[in-house]
């Protein structure tokens, strides 16, 4: 029983089989016919890609018995004895296993005796950069001036371990990695031949998995018929390869869109339960997520490679642009640390759970992405605490209640009544006392100042609007113009620029537009500015409280001590009681 593997059997024999290098395949059709073929050529490129087929076809046609012509007979004695690997004047030498001198000045002390059979004697030296640098050196001079029978091909997978002066002295030919459309379609033609089965899934897993190598994609077709008895479908495929099932992609990816947990979580146990490479079913996800971006952007495109699916369709709908980014991501950072996980599955797991988790810009996730006709999870839904601030957090008053406060006061410091006091005059002032609802108070800083603590903004929004500060009104147009702090302009996006303008609608009682100007400095103070000199205020505060403490009085007395104000922070006590 003789068995020939598809790679050899289906190697391409003329430049017109050649698949996907047809910027190479030109280049050497037209040299032939011009005749100027050169006495040396470099084919770089990764594994599987054509570089040593190449190299013989164009043996074959320099040297084709009809004469030099931009395609071999395949018929002459010539191209029959390179087809079957005995043509004397093909002199093939595997570099990585004859890397010495010696062995160089051996193959150089044949090459002035002319060629036997052909017209050319050709030198077909394969992995060249695996020569040692003394037998580059050797090399130089004959290839820089060989005789004029004499050609050189030389193939490499890493250029850039060649020295220069052998570059320079060669015609360099970069082949580049196939598409999956054109592995894809030279699987079929040879599926076809063959008289298998197969169908269409299949194939495009097999192509994807090749990598760019044609050669790796016949290898698989080879493993692939064997696993499944002649045939090549997609779910023997995936089972061969390890991979996850296309309805569990479909599964996750609903899972997360419509921010079901219990259903995200079950679709990884069943997962667990077949022979998965998790790093992969992460580029299936990927894949997808690819797809659903460039479809929200350019549907046509997506079209275009035949990636449409109603999958596609349905996830770039309900989930908005930032979602499909940050999913991205996520993945992209998952499948780096899953050799750091405990274990695969585990980290494939968390992967998802951080997908489900976080939501870019979440303020306004009720306006678009996952959320949207959805139920918003509660992270998203209730408005943090206020005590999340940058430099000195202060306690919600739901969580540390003062028996000795007033139900008004509780919790909040002077400065903080000061400005909820605000807030209260402005909406007074926007919305009763017979006052037209153009008439904004919100044109006083301070009652920005209130509007943005009141509003309880998060993420960027909330820098932006600390770093706001109002500076015209028109009543006519409901326009109002707010001075942005140099340097937070970038902040600006329309999606924040929506959240503020409800927020402040609800605020004021009136639909109010937004104009943005970032002219130097700001007409006056902003909420950040507000809350630096409030926390200065309360420092100076409990700085003094302290120093006029007859305990404190008597240590500094004692010990001839000395109180660095920096040192001082106000307390939580002292803040409640105020």
């Amino acid at each position: 029983m003789s068995y020939q593997a598809l790679a050899r059997k289906w190697r391409p024999r003329r430049f017109g089989d050649v698949v996907g290098q047809d910027h190479v395949v030109n280049a050497l059709r037209n040299a032939i016919l011009q005749d100027r073929v050169h006495h040396a050529f470099l084919f770089s490129g990764t594994r599987g890609v054509g570089k040593t087929t190449l190299a013989r076809i164009l043996a074959k046609a320099v040297n084709c018995e009809r004469g030099p012509q931009a395609e071999p007979c395949g018929e002459c004695g010539v191209c029959e004895g390179v087809n079957e690997g005995r043509f004397i004047d093909l002199i093939e030498i595997d570099a990585a296993s004859r890397t010495r001198v010696d062995d160089t000045r051996e193959i150089l002390d044949n090459v002035q005796y002319a060629p036997t059979q052909g017209q050319y004697k050709i030198y077909l030296i394969d992995e060249v950069h695996m020569l040692s640098g003394h037998s580059f050196n050797a090399l130089l001079k004959t290839l820089e001036e060989p005789p004029s029978h004499v050609k050189f091909l030389l193939a490499t997978t890493d250029p850039q371990k060649l020295p220069a002066t052998i570059l320079s002295r060669c015609l360099q030919f970069n082949l580049r990695l196939l598409t999956a459309q054109e592995i894809s379609g030279q699987l079929e033609v040879i599926v076809r031949a063959e008289g298998l089965g197969f169908d269409e899934e299949g194939l495009n897993i097999l192509s994807r998995a090749a990598d760019g190598s044609m050669r790796d994609g016949l290898s698989l077709l080879d493993q692939s018929i064997a696993f499944g008895d002649g045939s090549v479908t997609g779910g023997e495929v995936r089972d061969m390869l390890g991979m996850i099932e296309s309805h569990h992609v479909d599964a996750l990816l609903r899972a997360l869109a419509g921010k079901d947990g219990s259903g995200l979580i079950q679709t990884v146990a069943d997962m667990a339960e077949r022979p998965i490479d998790y790093s992969g079913a992460l580029d299936e996800l990927l894949t997808v997520m690819q797809n659903v971006s460039l479809f929200q952007i350019l549907p046509e495109a997506v079209a275009a490679k035949q990636a449409d699916s109603e999958l596609v369709k349905e996830l770039a709908s309900s989930l908005s642009k930032e979602d499909v980014q940050l999913y991205y991501q996520i993945g992209l950072l998952g499948k780096r640390d899953l050799p750091l996980a405990p274990s695969p599955a585990s980290g494939f797991e968390m992967t998802m759970l951080r997908m489900f988790t976080f939501s870019p810009d979440t303020e306004n996730a009720g306006n678009a992405g996952p959320h949207s006709g959805g139920t918003v999870p509660q992270s998203s839904a209730s408005p943090p605490s206020k005590k999340v601030t940058k430099k000195a957090p202060r306690e919600s008053p739901k969580n540390r209640p003062d028996k000795k406060s007033g139900p008004e006061t509780t919790g909040e410091s002077s400065a903080a009544r000061d400005v909820r006091q605000a807030a209260d005059n402005a909406r007074k002032k926007s919305t009763g006392n017979g006052k037209s609802k153009k008439d904004l108070s919100v044109l006083d800083p301070a009652v920005w100042t209130a509007f943005v603590e009141d509003s309880a903004f998060i993420g960027v929004t909330q820098e932006l609007a600390m770093n706001l500060c109002p500076k015209a009104y028109d009543p006519e147009t409901q326009v109002l113009t707010l001075s942005v702090v140099s340097g937070v302009g970038s902040m600006r996006s329309p999606a924040r620029q929506k959240v503020l303008e409800e927020k402040l609608e609800a605020f004021c009682g009136t639909a109010v537009r937004l104009d943005f100007t970032e002219d130097g400095e700001v007409p006056g103070e902003t909420p950040a500015m507000a809350r630096t000199r409030r926390e200065q205020e309360e420092k100076e505060q409990a700085y003094k409280t302290l120093m006029d403490d007859p305990t404190v009085k008597g240590l500094v007395s004692a010990f001839d001590a000395t109180v660095v104000p920096e040192s001082v922070r106000p307390g939580k006590q002292q803040r409640n009681n105020e």
